[in-house]
């Protein structure tokens, strides 16, 4: 077992030796094997036979399945998961390097039918099997084209759903407003993964949808113009949307989804496959290309600004001086990257001028709190002595503190866009796609560099108000839920720490319970895991085992409530120095989500960033002062 000197050490150089030559780190942005399933049926539909790529993305798929013929989001999710099976058994057909015959293929057959067929799979996806000829659209569209008419003074209109919401459902808008279906001549043929009781019109049934839709109707029946003419003026809203926010490598918000849809939307008002539009989006997909074991992946986006900022502040945290090279690089890095454009965050907002980050490397309009809270923290030391990160840091310290929502907490990506209307769209975990609320992961972090790295006081309005609503929002059991981790110990760890910082003390009630519980949930080995199923059934569920990155946030949390080491902090350094450099499933454990119950991410990243920064605390905390003593 390491000591904690030889712990950070070993880190800090492992991420030394990571920076790329532009000073960032492209650590995988890794979200299982629905982008490789995608990224084969597009170039497929497209007739784009890029065979090394694609026969890459076959074998990782493959490399994936379960003994049972299923595909997992997470290790224990209970025997697989009916809708990327779909799309893995989907995708691998369509590559032309595998049959229905094949053992894998007829025991991924049995599990999509004996977990109901296609009618059970998300709404997504049977939207990608409409759009390429496996489906039926239904009767009427699932989101009304005309939405993107209705203004901001109406209390239902496009801007009000969330902006990763919007670069989906615009594109989404289209297809369906066309009915628009692509087969060519090598499209498998999937009816026979049909359950006997399925209906194409089964994602019409819902009586919430009925009545979401019939407030629409009604609110769009306000508008003076023909609807005929209003169909057609929504549809070329919809395409130019698309079209201004398309980023310089060609894709949609840097985002695969909507990307993917933006293709097949461009095809469908009658765009070429060849016009520059289509090719330049497909080279840009193509770009988000990573490799994980020797194999390719299509990473949902990039994660070069985040990963960035996070090792950076997390090193100089450690000690790593601001003046040295690797600083220096990955700073001047995040400086290219600060956004200067205004992008739909104004609607919300239009008091501020741009001045946020991006998550990923070539993110130029979609700013958000988290990323530029996390550049702010990685250029703090510098802002005396530099003019640039001097004036980078005003720029970006007026953008956060402008993005507080009314209730007093931070959202990710635009200001209060959380209206209870969504809750009427009968979209599996559709609050994670169409709203944008506070969260106590945001709220607390955000706290946390105000407490720690600006000079507002514990007593500030802001500072007053971001506090109360992290109070507010505190689980039964002491708990909070962090809505971008997995996820009771991620919004916990933020909260404790961003409230402490905030000028709350150890021993304020809320606090106390916070620790209460973190050490309630100890395992027996000192370290802490949490289950992705937390995220779905919205309490905790242990994993069973502990993880490196769960540790560190447990660990983290109690070392900013204690004066001492306690017990339990010293088992948990134990389980954390033995483990650092560990290697098995669970460091490959989601620890990100983007959707509850469909989407979670790996960030390659965070096995080095949050066990260094919890080690680097400890010792300044505990080892230090005690030799000063």
């Amino acid at each position: 077992m390491m000591n904690t000197d030889e712990g950070i050490k070993w880190i800090i150089n492992k991420l030394r030796t990571d920076q790329t030559p532009k000073g960032s780190w492209s650590y995988p942005f890794e979200t299982g094997i629905t982008t490789d399933a995608y990224m084969i049926i597009l170039l497929r539909t497209l007739g784009i036979n890029d065979e090394e790529l694609i026969q890459g993305l076959v074998k990782r798929i493959i490399s994936k399945q379960q003994q049972n013929g299923a595909w997992k989001l997470f290790y224990d999710e209970d025997d697989g998961n009916l809708t990327p099976t779909l799309e893995a058994y989907y995708a691998l057909l369509y590559s032309g390097y595998y049959k229905k015959n094949d053992s894998r293929l007829v025991a991924a057959k049995k599990f999509i039918l004996s977990n109901g067929g296609v009618e059970n799979t998300n709404i997504f996806t049977k939207m990608l099997l409409a759009i390429t000829g496996q489906y039926e659209w239904p009767s009427f569209s699932p989101f009304p084209v005309e939405l993107i008419l209705l203004p901001p003074s109406f209390p239902i209109n496009f801007y009000q759903i969330s902006v990763f919401g919007r670069s989906n459902i615009a594109p989404i808008m289209i297809l369906a407003a066309k009915k628009y279906s692509k087969k060519t001549k090598n499209s498998p043929d999937l009816s026979d993964l049909l359950s006997q009781r399925e209906s194409h019109t089964s994602w019409e049934r819902s009586p919430e949808w009925i009545s979401f839709l019939s407030f629409i109707e009604k609110e769009i029946k306000k508008l003076s113009e023909i609807p005929e003419q209003l169909h057609v003026k929504a549809i070329e809203r919809a395409k130019t949307y698309m079209l201004e926010r398309i980023e310089p490598d060609g894709t949609l918000y840097s985002y695969f989804s909507s990307t993917f849809l933006m293709i097949f939307a461009l095809l469908a008002l009658g765009y070429s496959k060849h016009d520059p539009h289509i090719t330049r989006a497909v080279e840009g997909l193509k770009s988000m290309k990573t490799d994980i074991d020797g194999l390719p992946h299509m990473q949902y986006t990039t994660a070069d600004v985040w990963n960035t900022s996070l090792i950076s502040y997390a090193l100089q945290n450690a000690g790593v001086s601001s003046d040295s090279p690797v600083i220096k690089q990955a700073n001047h890095y995040l400086r290219t990257r600060q956004h200067y454009k205004f992008g739909d965050w104004v609607i919300h907002n239009p008091d501020s001028l741009p001045g946020g980050w991006g998550f990923s490397d070539i993110d130029t309009i979609n700013p958000d709190v988290d990323d530029t809270t996390a550049s702010l923290r990685a250029i703090a030391r510098n802002v005396s002595s530099d003019s640039h990160d001097h004036e980078a840091w005003n720029r970006g310290l007026h953008w956060v503190i402008s993005m507080q929502n009314h209730d007093g907490g931070w959202p990710a990506f635009e200001k209060n866009v959380n209206d209870k209307w969504i809750k009427l769209v009968p979209i599996e975990k559709g609050e994670f796609l169409l709203g944008d609320p506070s969260s106590a992961d945001l709220t607390g972090r955000t706290l946390e560099f105000f407490g720690n790295y600006t000079n507002l006081s514990s007593s500030h309005s802001i500072i007053q108000k971001g506090s109360k609503w992290v109070l507010k929002h505190q689980e039964n059991d002491g708990s909070w839920y962090g809505r971008w981790g997995i996820c009771y110990l991620y919004g916990t760890w933020a909260s404790i720490t961003g409230l402490i910082a905030a000028g709350l003390p150890a021993s304020h009630s809320s606090i106390e319970q916070s620790i209460t519980w973190i050490k309630s949930i100890q395992n027996h080995d000192g370290g802490w895991g949490e289950s992705c199923r937390s995220d779905i059934q919205k309490t905790y569920i242990p994993l069973g085992t502990s993880t490196v990155t769960h540790t560190a946030w447990a660990l983290d949390a109690l070392i900013a409530a204690a004066d001492k080491p306690t017990e339990e902090i010293q088992k948990g350094m134990t389980y954390l120095l033995t483990n650092l450099n560990k290697k098995d499933w669970t460091t490959d454990y989601p620890k990100g989500q983007g959707m509850a119950g469909g989407f979670y991410i790996h960030y390659h990243s965070y096995q080095y960033v949050f066990p260094l920064l919890t080690l680097a605390n400890y010792q300044r905390k505990f080892i230090n002062i005690a030799k000063k003593q």
